[in-house]
């Protein structure tokens, strides 16, 4: 239970850390953000339709992180490809928005890398089963 709890609190954290990028998408304020990416079209910021659609990407990649940290507590069978599916749209909201981010969504992106390495790779079954012991 203890390297499974180690696990699943910055999971959830992590996810609930996400939902900056929807609220500065949907919320008056920026939560932090800039308005624009490096990536897209001058015109696409987080406060147009294209950049609601991107908070809504942060809010599934919220649901999806918090929800493999509970999985992963109940001994569910689905929370690894949770927190993959998780981490896979975070790192790709962040990275579009890069300019955007606050500072610390780099730290972000290394912890969905970290999750990717550590679950989605061949080695991903024996991390599970030291998690889940």
């Amino acid at each position: 239970m203890f390297p499974g709890l180690l696990a699943a609190v910055p999971l959830i954290m992590h996810g609930l850390a996400n939902m900056a990028g929807f609220a500065a998408a949907w919320l008056p304020g920026t939560a932090g953000f800039k308005d624009d990416s490096w990536l897209l079209s001058a015109g696409v910021t987080l406060k147009s339709p294209a950049g609601h659609i991107f908070g809504i990407l942060w809010l599934l990649s919220t649901a999806a992180l918090v929800a493999s940290g509970a999985g992963l507590l109940a001994h569910t069978p689905w929370w690894r490809w949770a927190a993959v599916g998780g981490a896979a749209l975070s790192l790709l909201v962040i990275l579009l928005w890069l300019k955007a981010v606050p500072p610390g969504a780099y730290a972000g992106a290394v912890f969905d890398l970290v999750i990717l390495a550590a679950l989605a790779l061949p080695w991903g079954e024996s991390v599970v089963r030291l998690l889940q012991a």
